[in-house]
Parts: C-alpha cells; sequence; structure tokens
C-alpha cells in the first residue's frame, strides 16, 4: 500500500497495489473489491502497447503503465491499521469518471466517516457526494 492523505481523526487513506491487497481488503471489509480490482488491472494490462519488439524487453514500463491506467483503489484505515471505507476512484483521481465508496458489507460510508470521504475528495480535487458516489442507496 502506497500512503495517500490523512483524515481527520487519526484516519489515513493508503492507495492498494497489489491483488493480494485488494484481497485482503475484501476479506476484511466483506465485499468485493477484489473482483472490481482484478477486472480493471487486465483491462490496463490488456491496453498496453511495448515501446519495442523485441520480446525480452516488451515488458519494460508495462507495471507503470497498468497503475496510471487503472483506477485508484483506496482504503481508509485508522490508527491501528483496521479497515475502514474502500473507494474506488477514477485513474490519477481525475474528475471525469466514476467514483464508488462503500464500508463494510456495502454499507454506507457517509454517516461515520464523511469527514475522512470529504478530506479525500479536498486531495484530489474532487467532490465525493454520496448521491454519486454511494451505489447500493436503500
Amino acid at each position: 500500500m502506497d500512503y495517500v492523505c490523512d483524515a481527520p481523526k487519526d484516519r489515513t487513506w493508503f492507495r492498494l497495489l497489489t491483488e493480494g491487497e485488494a484481497v485482503a481488503e475484501s476479506l476484511s471489509m466483506h465485499h468485493a473489491v477484489e473482483k472490481h480490482y482484478r477486472r480493471e488491472r487486465e483491462r490496463a494490462a490488456d491496453s498496453y502497447q511495448p515501446a519495442t519488439t523485441v520480446f525480452i524487453e516488451q515488458d519494460i514500463g508495462k507495471e507503470s503503465y497498468i497503475q496510471r491506467t487503472m483506477p485508484l483503489f483506496l482504503t481508509l484505515r485508522d490508527q491501528d491499521g483496521f479497515a475502514l471505507v474502500t473507494a474506488m476512484l477514477p485513474p490519477k483521481g481525475r474528475p471525469e469518471g466514476t467514483a464508488i465508496i462503500v464500508g463494510r458489507g456495502n454499507a454506507d460510508p457517509y454517516p461515520d466517516h464523511g469527514d475522512a470521504i470529504e478530506a479525500l475528495g479536498r486531495h484530489f480535487g474532487l467532490t465525493l457526494d454520496r448521491a454519486r458516489c454511494f451505489p447500493y442507496r436503500r
């Protein structure tokens, strides 16, 4: 995981960088972020165009391309490392695209962590409001 930004009340946002981290997040949070991570990573990998036709050199730069191209998968953690919220933002945190933010078991994270979600939005210059980002309105 990579540090992204701090949030109020001793919470911190981190970026999930590997499939293993996405699997652990899914298990901890009781949702399917790993499925979405795999799908988006595969999509990004499939769109990669090597800069050379030399077989042994074709994957040079592929990982950085994938990380730049796929959506950002983020986790909000408390000071003990406990997962609280999972977010998927457009690649590079750009304003165009869909942002999805969920809590444990796909519950609404906004009542308990709205201030942390707002801090994440400020960090990327995005408005991450509940109406657009929480897909499971009940």
